[in-house]
């Protein structure tokens, strides 16, 4: 395991770890992770790559865990730079060092809604999504629907302008949030675009430009996921993937706990070989 700092065409660090295998398989995989979680969670999953020949690349997006400035009230990153610059620093890197190379991604919620920010994903041989979808909350259960409302709707904006950053950590939300990451994950929940407003944003959209395999996997106790709305997300989003949808079955967990974020977790390593396959064709 080697600690990589970076710096994004903002002058931004990014703190990266590379995981080596022994003896390569000539094979890399890139992990886009989820909004404020930081990359020791993927820590495990990298290992257990490693141990099976992949050379694994996981980073911190600016304003989350290493990469996180002293100030966070005055950090101007966004979903959407964490995109064009953050992702694009690590697939620079890559194109660098792994030329030859076979590549592919993991993208954990929004690690794979900013794919089409950035050209290189052109890069990846195939892509395995989780916990991902068009997170709009009209998709949502009524329950669920409720409290995204409430918190996208009222709590989120009015603690991000009286902190100058938004506390996730007191939601239990992960990391706290820079104030422009939080307005788009807002506009992701409330704007019926989703996804494709913030697109709509950067400079240039290559979504409708890949057209690989992806392995889409939905955990059944992930109230946070709708199958509407991981396959819009495939439909309206990124029209051109290949897509093979999975649903993760929390009997297929041992500790029957999955969720959004609990793929990563040791405990379900029963459920990684899945990963391993898909990468192994």
């Amino acid at each position: 395991m080697k600690e990589l700092k970076l710096n994004n065409n903002l002058d931004q660090p990014i703190f990266a770890t590379l995981f080596e295998p022994e003896n390569s398989n000539g094979k890399l995989t890139l992990i886009n992770s989820a909004t404020g979680v930081k990359q020791q969670v993927y820590f495990k999953i990298s290992q257990y790559f490693a141990e099976n020949g992949f050379t694994v690349l996981n980073y911190d997006y600016s304003g989350i865990g290493l990469s996180k400035p002293k100030d966070l009230k005055k950090s101007e990153s966004s979903m959407r730079s964490w995109g064009v610059s953050d992702y694009k620093t690590l697939t620079d890197f890559i194109k660098i060092n792994y030329p030859d190379f076979e590549k592919y991604l993991i993208g954990h919620s929004v690690g794979a809604l900013i794919l089409g920010m950035n050209e290189d994903s052109k890069l990846f041989k195939s892509f395995v999504f989780i916990s991902t979808q068009k997170a709009f909350v009209g998709h949502l259960k009524s329950k669920i629907k409720i409290l995204g409302y409430l918190g996208f709707g009222i709590v989120q904006p009015l603690t991000t302008k009286l902190f100058g950053y938004f506390p996730a950590h007191r939601f239990g939300l992960g990391e706290s949030l820079p104030k422009n990451v939080a307005f788009d994950w807002r506009k992701l929940i409330l704007n019926k675009k989703s996804t494709n407003a913030l697109l709509e944003k950067v400079v240039q959209n290559y979504s409708k430009d890949l057209s690989q395999k992806v392995l889409v996997f939905r955990a059944e106790d992930d109230e946070w996921l709708t199958k509407k709305g991981v396959e819009n997300l495939l439909v309206e989003t990124f029209p051109n993937l290949k897509p093979t949808y999975k649903t993760l079955k929390i009997s297929d967990s041992p500790k029957m706990e999955i969720g959004h974020i609990n793929f990563f977790r040791s405990y379900n390593k029963p459920l990684w070989n899945v990963v391993l396959e898909e990468f192994e064709k």
